[in-house]
């Protein structure tokens, strides 16, 4: 980031500042850290408190680690601070979020904003890869999309940046509201919605208002970019009375994709006549492309271009990534899920042709944060489970395990499940599960940690040579 001072951020802040008496102007920082273990000299560290946790245990270990001062909301005592630069406020993540909003209100580089149910991360991760080749881009540093990485990825913004690519998620109504004000937008995209995060939300209709807020920050000549194959999102963006533009697979969207194609581990589609190549299986990882055409194109990239830069996109890690892991092939998308990205996930198992050696495996974990509908819900990815062709469904954990239930009752044929109470005890079993030549998924909440199944089949299959 550039430099700020400490005084700018006292006012923008409204902080207490508290000045060694020998130190004559406030000084300036370089950058700003919420972890001691990252910062680095110049910086300035916010103290936030966590479920576990307490930034202000760590005030010390920053100042020894060269930060100029530090952001707190409490009193802090002792010699060790005597002689420290601290700016005291009231609530130390929404200072975060104020200095944000000011650096991007000073900055000249434009913000791409995204929001949706699903595809947020795939979407940032393609508009990043394409508008990098053209533009000095920074983007998230991972999935950076609630009220502390939003403005650290404003944050992180260099000088010379032109663009920022930033996700703004939400599991309970508001958030995105104090996301998008934050971020400014020039360009907003909502990619999609469906159930997702019901414990919060309770219905798909606070839903679809909560992801159509993103349009609340959105600078002055802004573009709102919506998914119109979501006709409740289309119909509540024209009852708002907003200004849209749409993509999608539907008559009348500016941006649509026609004759999907799927090629196993890859897709292909086209766009304005032409055919479009992409590294990514799965009909919503076309969406996710579409979507990024829509943000290039409104940013004045030509098709040709966004299709010559989408060939060269590398896999997402743990998001629809294809892992060779000896014989074995793993379709790693462990990071998250819902109802729809399962489903999604299962489509693309199903469309990997097993031959006559291979067997369709999905090792699934719990779908969270579903509320009253999360019984329900399993029993419908159950349902999926079984239309896929799944022949080995390995559940984790008890929710996990009604989908399982569901599967075997679908009866159309014999899908073998094995339930185990967390992934810990699924790893141990997996040398008796799981066979050479095996197509496997493997997704589930995040709260499942299912990166360590990955990690196993690495350790017992790595050293085997498929011939």
């Amino acid at each position: 980031m550039k430099e700020f001072s400490v005084s700018h951020l006292a006012r923008t802040t409204a902080a207490i500042l508290q000045m060694p008496s020998a130190t004559g102007s406030p000084p300036s920082f370089t950058g700003v850290s919420t972890d001691s273990r990252s910062v680095g000299p110049g910086d300035c560290f916010f103290a936030i408190r966590g479920e576990n946790f307490d930034g202000h245990d760590y005030v010390s270990d920053a100042f020894a680690k060269g930060a100029v001062c530090a952001v707190v909301s409490k009193q802090l005592e002792g010699e060790e601070f005597a002689d420290k630069c601290l700016l005291r406020v009231a609530d130390t993540i929404k200072a975060l979020g104020d200095l944000a909003a000011e650096y991007r209100r000073q900055a000249g580089f434009k913000v791409v904003a995204i929001t949706g149910s699903v595809g947020k991360t795939t979407t940032r991760q393609i508009i990043y890869h394409v508008l990098s080749r053209n533009f000095r881009v920074h983007q998230s540093p991972g999935s950076f999309n609630n009220n502390i990485g939003v403005p650290l990825t404003l944050l992180g913004a260099a000088l010379e940046d032109e663009i920022i690519v930033a996700e703004l998620g939400s599991n309970h109504p508001g958030e995105i509201s104090g996301l998008t004000r934050i971020a400014g937008p020039d360009i907003a995209v909502v990619t999609n919605i469906h159930p997702a995060h019901l414990e919060g939300f309770g219905d798909l209709q606070s839903i679809v208002r909560e992801k159509l807020s993103i349009c609340e920050g959105l600078r002055p000549g802004g573009t709102m970019i919506i998914n119109a194959d979501f006709e409740q999102l289309a119909h509540a963006g024209r009852d708002k009375g907003l200004r849209f533009v749409t993509f999608g697979k539907s008559d009348g969207s500016k941006y649509r994709v026609t004759d999907i194609r799927s090629e196993g581990s890859a897709s292909r589609f086209t766009i304005d006549g032409r055919d479009v190549y992409l590294p990514l299986p799965g009909p919503g990882n076309v969406e996710n492309a579409l979507a990024a055409w829509a943000v290039c194109s409104e940013l004045g990239l030509a098709i040709g271009d966004f299709a010559r830069d989408l060939e060269t996109l590398p896999p997402v890690s743990m998001r629809s990534e294809l892992l060779h892991i000896g014989t074995l092939t793993v379709l790693s998308d462990c990071y998250n899920a819902n109802p729809a990205s399962m489903r999604n996930a299962l489509k693309i198992l199903a469309g990997l042709e097993p031959a006559d050696k291979n067997r369709l495996v999905f090792i699934c974990g719990e779908m969270a944060e579903l509320g009253p509908q999360a019984g329900q819900l399993h029993v419908e990815l159950g349902t999926s489970i079984a239309q896929a062709g799944v022949k080995l469904l390995v559940a984790v954990g008890e929710r996990a395990k009604i989908a399982a239930e569901s599967a075997r009752a679908e009866g159309k044929y014999d899908v073998h499940t094995k339930c185990f109470p967390d992934t810990i005890s699924a790893c141990n079993n997996l040398n008796e599960l799981i066979k050479d030549y095996d197509i496997i998924l493997i997704k589930g909440s995040r709260t499942a940690k299912l990166e360590m199944v990955v990690e196993r089949l690495k350790e017992l299959f790595s050293a085997k040579c498929v011939s």
